[in-house]
């Protein structure tokens, strides 16, 4: 296994069969690794990374990943793997699909949780990996890394979940859906092109960014102190700005695709309950809860340690709401730390 930073690729050739009933006629995963695989291969930290990130942590998680940090390629043996679907060098609607020739676009099959965790297992097995340490995962990240624990119990040693839940609630799939409503409403998006729904999108994302926030940290951080501003406020040109910054590194087809496969999210779908299926989670597990989480607010992650034996709940404060996960970083460090040393 390569411990170098820089992307590598894993190509699946044979059929595979989506929850749906649809399939893929095989699918690529980017991913990176960091560090160095022990001899007993104990020391690997698979990181599972949110709705619109990539397979490289080190650019997204500074202050928890990196040298000197918590998970430190110094001594772990780090994997994070751009999911099936998104932008970032795996299968996705801009991909080709192989039985047309021409990009799949509005043709992708709508993906699970499930599927997705089933592309981490095909890569899993091609690494010859067959233990985890930690599986660690937030949000819509945090809800794949359940699926897989439950779909392989006895594969993680250790689990960490931040900001998620056991079902997205219809709190959650009206905000979701709302993104996607402003990016249907973008004319283009009926087209089939690579900048099909980009307009749309950079409305998608203001939206997010209301979820992803808190009222106190939009107040903290946008606040006028120009008593006679009557336009061009700071909060409006922030929403702005984030839209265009999104624009510049996604695509709407796999933002619009991958919050259909957070809303799929359920883990009691065909196992009886949701009771039932955490009770399947074998890992010693740390939940983390954010306070001032509005999209994943803290009862749901009291949900997961209700039903999760040998679990942890913990909470951390922060003014920035769900996004705390990425900002509060020393925070999460400690309580990580208390998993992997």
């Amino acid at each position: 296994m390569d411990k170098n930073n820089h992307v590598q690729y894993y190509n699946y050739t044979e059929k595979f069969q989506l929850e749906s009933g649809e399939s893929l006629s095989g699918f690529q995963l980017a991913y990176h690794t960091f560090g160095t695989l022990s001899e007993e291969k104990n020391n690997i930290v698979w990181i599972i990374h949110a709705l619109t990130a990539n397979s490289n942590p080190l650019e997204w998680w500074p202050g928890v990943v990196g040298e000197n940090e918590v998970i430190n390629p110094e001594s772990h043996f780090i994997i994070c793997v751009n999911c099936l679907g998104s932008h970032y060098g795996s299968t996705s609607p801009l991909s080709i699909n192989p039985d047309t020739e021409l990009p799949y676009y509005h043709t992708f099959p709508q993906l699970t949780n499930r599927d997705v965790v089933d592309g981490f297992e095909h890569l899993r097995k091609h690494l010859n990996i067959d233990k985890i340490n930690l599986l660690i995962g937030a949000s819509l990240g945090g809800q794949q890394a359940m699926e897989w624990a439950i779909k392989q119990p006895e594969l993680f040693s250790n689990l960490c979940l931040i900001g998620t839940n056991a079902y997205h609630s219809p709190w959650g799939i009206a905000f979701n859906e709302s993104q996607r409503m402003a990016i249907e409403s973008d004319q283009s998006w009926k087209e089939s092109h690579e900048e099909a729904g980009m307009q749309g999108m950079k409305a998608a994302r203001s939206i997010a960014l209301l979820s992803y926030r808190t009222e106190n940290g939009y107040n903290l951080t946008q606040y006028e102190t120009d008593l006679g501003k009557t336009d061009n406020y700071k909060a409006s040109s922030y929403q702005r700005y984030q839209g265009e910054k999104i624009a510049l590194r996604f695509n709407a087809y796999s933002y619009y695709l991958l919050s259909k496969s957070m809303d799929s999210h359920n883990v009691g779908r065909g196992r009886g309950s949701i009771a039932d299926a955490l009770d399947r989670i074998k890992a010693n597990t740390l939940i983390i809860s954010i306070s001032s989480d509005i999209l994943f607010p803290p009862e749901e992650q009291l949900l997961l340690h209700k039903h999760i034996k040998n679990s942890r709940l913990e909470s951390i404060d922060s003014k920035l709401g769900h996004d705390g996960f990425l900002t509060e970083n020393e925070k999460i460090s400690n309580l990580i730390s208390s998993l992997i040393g």
